[in-house]
């Protein structure tokens, strides 16, 4: 049903420039900067090439290093979870709801000491949807309804007209012509399985919409909360987004997936305040709070987009940090950082070989239990949940080996 979802964010609108197209950050930040020129600058930095790091080595500690059992990473996240009762984010909608009682608070596109580098890199301009048991259920007002039902009916009846045309074109071949009969075929499939989507998109409409058909306590919320977006997009952090322009949307995106919860938030910032005394560069951070919704379009593009029940990221406590342009001095010093962090019980961290350090925030400043930990292993199992971390350190794998020989 998934696939519904992505139909209907796509059918039920206008036409728009390319879905999924990257944000253009650069806009946000200078919407959001009090010096126009930081974003620029920074950006600078975070690219300017380090020249030769000469013969330094990679030293990648023990805590940046997945686990023996290699679920207890996702599970320590979980945990967490667990121990504060953490809602995650299941959409864009939730997610401003959130940003509107202070659960999670507003990043600055770029400071002094980080910048937000690859953040909401995937939204689009696409209207926005609440996300139910997997789909995309488009937001609408009354008005918004009628011209979906309208898209959808007229949609359905010139492709029915087009399937019909080359019908009967097909009847009409002299026999022999087996390339265009083969050209006509695939081109009749195509159309009805264009048709096969109209109709599931306007049974889905029905289905949470129809006052006939559907949920008759669906409807009225899910008018509820587009007008609740609608009223927070007019005064959203001092600047007003109209719903129905595609580029307001996508920047309504990107301003809400740059939040982070407060304990996050304070992570970072010291972390970012540590690399850029040492460095005089600021820390790209490439992730910040990320939807279930959102999670889910990211998987497409990005491996280590996990899809649990419980995110990390959709808890807004969690953050990536980009060190692709990172000089080996300056990654073995940020892992040092991270690790002493990690070692004082404040964060759970893993250097991913997708470019990133991912950096789990604890509430409190106080690992989970080991038992709690055990507890929510099951919940972060699964196949291809966490497999692509940084291996358990050889030395670790030999010291387990001697110990079990003595116990022999």
């Amino acid at each position: 049903m998934f696939g519904v979802g992505v139909w209907a964010l796509l059918r039920f609108t206008a036409p728009r420039r390319h879905v999924y197209q990257s944000a253009d950050l650069s806009d946000a930040a200078s919407i959001r900067s009090a010096d126009p020129d930081l974003w620029a600058r920074s950006l600078e930095k975070v690219k300017e090439d380090r020249g030769n790091s000469g013969n330094i080595a990679l030293e990648i500690p023990p805590e940046l290093r997945h686990y023996e059992d290699r679920h207890w990473f996702l599970a320590t996240q979980v945990a967490e979870v667990k121990k504060f009762n953490v809602q995650p984010v299941q959409d864009f909608v939730d997610l401003a709801a959130m940003i509107s009682r202070g659960e999670v608070v507003p990043v600055p596109a770029v400071t002094d000491t980080y910048i937000l580098f690859g953040v909401a890199a995937r939204v689009d301009g696409g209207v926005f949807t609440r996300y139910v048991a997997n789909q995309n259920i488009e937001l609408n007002d009354e008005a918004g309804l009628r011209d979906a039902y309208a898209r959808l009916e007229s949609a359905h009846a010139n492709l029915q007209k087009e399937i019909s045309g080359l019908q009967t074109q097909l009847a009409a071949l002299r026999k022999g012509d087996s390339t265009k009969q083969d050209e006509l075929e695939k081109e009749i499939t195509a159309r009805e399985q264009e048709l096969k989507s109209n109709d599931e998109n306007k049974a889905q409409l029905d289905q949470y919409y129809s006052q006939s058909y559907g949920s008759p306590q669906s409807r009225p919320k899910l008018l509820r909360d587009y007008d609740s977006l609608q009223a927070l997009a007019k005064n959203f952090r001092g600047r007003s987004f109209n719903l129905d322009d595609s580029s307001d949307r996508q920047a309504l995106k990107i301003y809400l997936l740059s939040s982070l919860r407060p304990e996050g938030l304070k992570i970072l910032e010291e972390v970012a305040e540590r690399y850029h005394d040492k460095f005089d560069r600021p820390l790209p951070v490439s992730s910040l709070v990320r939807p279930e919704q959102y999670q889910h379009l990211l998987r497409r593009f990005n491996r280590y987009a996990v899809l649990i029940d419980t995110p990390p990221h959709s808890t807004g406590l969690a953050f990536d940090i980009d060190y692709r342009y990172m000089s080996v001095a300056e990654q073995n010093f940020l892992m040092t950082e991270l690790a002493r962090m990690k070692d004082e019980g404040r964060i759970e961290v893993i250097r991913e070989r997708g470019a990133n350090y991912h950096v789990f925030a604890f509430i409190d400043g106080q690992r989970p239990s080991n038992e709690l930990i055990t507890a929510s292993l099951e919940e972060a199992g699964g196949p291809e949940k966490e497999t692509n971390h940084a291996e358990k350190p050889k030395a670790n794998a030999k010291v387990k080996s001697r110990s079990a020989k003595k116990r022999q």
